[in-house]
C-alpha cells in the first residue's frame, strides 16, 4: 500500500470503452486482469512466494509465456498484485470508514471493517503483510521497501483518524498518535495470527474487547495505565 490518500485512487477503466476502442487491447487487458487476480489469489493462499508464472497459467488453461508476456517478470507481476492488494485493501476497510464523522466514529469504524474482514479467511485483510514480513526479513528482499511501504500506508490512515480524535475532544490531549496506531496494528496482527493459525473461537470479540479497553486508557479522565520504559526494559 503506498502512502497516497484513499480519494486520489483512480476508478478502474471502463472495460467497455477499451474494447471498442481496440478490441485486441481489450482482449490483452483482461487477459493482464486474469493474470493478476490469479496470482493475487495465490499470494493469499500461500504468500508471495507461492506466486509463479507456471501456476497461474495452469490455473487459467493458458501457457506460461501467455502469462509471462502481460507483465516481462517476476517483479513486475508481483508489484501488480501488491498494487491490486492494496487498492482492495483501501477500499474494503478504510475508505467506507472515513466516510464516519471525524474522531472515534472514524476510528471504530476502521477497526469495526477491519475485523469484519478479517473473518473471511480469503479476504484482503492484511494478512500478506503479516506474514510476507517473515518472507522476506532479509535486507536484500526485492519485496522488503515495497511491503514497507504498504504498512507504512495504512498506518498513517490510523494515525491521522487518531489525531483527528484528539482534536475533536474524544481522546486526551497527550495521546501519542504514532503510539495508538502501532497498537492497533499489532491488535489485529494478533487477531491475524490467532484466527488463522490458532482458529482461535473467539478471537474476533476478543480482539473489539482488547480494542476498547485499550482506547479507554486515552479517553479525556481514562486511567493511564501505560507502562514507563523502566517497567519493560528493566
Amino acid at each position: 500500500m503506498t502512502s497516497t490518500a484513499p480519494d486520489d485512487v483512480p476508478p478502474p477503466e471502463d472495460g467497455g470503452e477499451a474494447a471498442r476502442r481496440d478490441p485486441r487491447a481489450a482482449r490483452s487487458e483482461q487477459t493482464l486482469a486474469a493474470v493478476v487476480e490469479t496470482a493475487l489469489q495465490l499470494a493469499i493462499e500461500g504468500g508471495l512466494q507461492a506466486v509463479s508464472f507456471g501456476e497461474v497459467a495452469r490455473r487459467l488453461g493458458i501457457s506460461k509465456s501467455g502469462a509471462f508476456v502481460r507483465t516481462g517478470s517476476q517483479a513486475a507481476l508481483i508489484g501488480l498484485v501488491l498494487d491490486e492488494y492494496d487498492r482492495r485493501f483501501m477500499a474494503e476497510v478504510f475508505q467506507p470508514a472515513l466516510a464516519e464523522p471525524r474522531g472515534m466514529p472514524r476510528l471504530d469504524a476502521i477497526v469495526r471493517r477491519w475485523l469484519a474482514v478479517g473473518q473471511r479467511r480469503d479476504a484482503i485483510n492484511g494478512a500478506l503483510y503479516a506474514f510476507s514480513a517473515f518472507e522476506v526479513r532479509a535486507q536484500d528482499s526485492p519485496w522488503r521497501g515495497r511491503l514497507q511501504q504498504g504498512v507504512s500506508g495504512w498506518r498513517q490512515v490510523i494515525e491521522r483518524a487518531v489525531r483527528e480524535a484528539v482534536e475533536e475532544g474524544h481522546l486526551r490531549p497527550d495521546t501519542d498518535a504514532v503510539e495508538v496506531a502501532f497498537a492497533i496494528n499489532a491488535l489485529m496482527f494478533g487477531h491475524m495470527h490467532d484466527f488463522r493459525f490458532l482458529d482461535e473461537e473467539r478471537v474476533h470479540e476478543r480482539t473489539a474487547e482488547v480494542y476498547g479497553r485499550l482506547m479507554s486508557t486515552y479517553r479525556p479522565g481514562g486511567k493511564d495505565m501505560r507502562p514507563g520504559p523502566s517497567h519493560v526494559t528493566g
